[in-house]
């Protein structure tokens, strides 16, 4: 057996997991909670470092990259609900 042909076949064994669809959500509800739990975090973080940066224990570099998270996670979540309300939109124009 080839050296090469064996390493191949190896990684790609310990690459398979990652592609494995047993890996995926459990549901669209359980992404989206993921999702909200991680913007809700996020915009824990943000407040935390503010709060820092106020009195003196957080550094200005830690509070801009803290504030541009925050503002990356607000566009994105806007992002969001402006698809559904524009599919939802598309919804109530289908004839019936």
């Amino acid at each position: 057996m080839d050296i090469k042909a064996f390493s191949a076949a190896k990684s790609y064994a310990a690459s398979r997991p990652a592609t494995d669809p047993a890996d995926v959500a459990a549901s669209p509800a359980q992404s989206l909670k993921t999702a909200g739990l991680d913007f809700a975090a996020t915009l824990r973080e943000s407040e935390m470092a503010a709060k820092g940066a106020m009195v003196g224990t957080v550094d200005p570099h830690t509070l801009v990259q803290a504030m541009a998270q925050t503002e990356l996670a607000v566009e994105t979540a806007v992002t969001v609900r402006d698809k559904v309300v524009e599919a939802y939109q598309e919804i109530l124009r289908m004839p019936v």
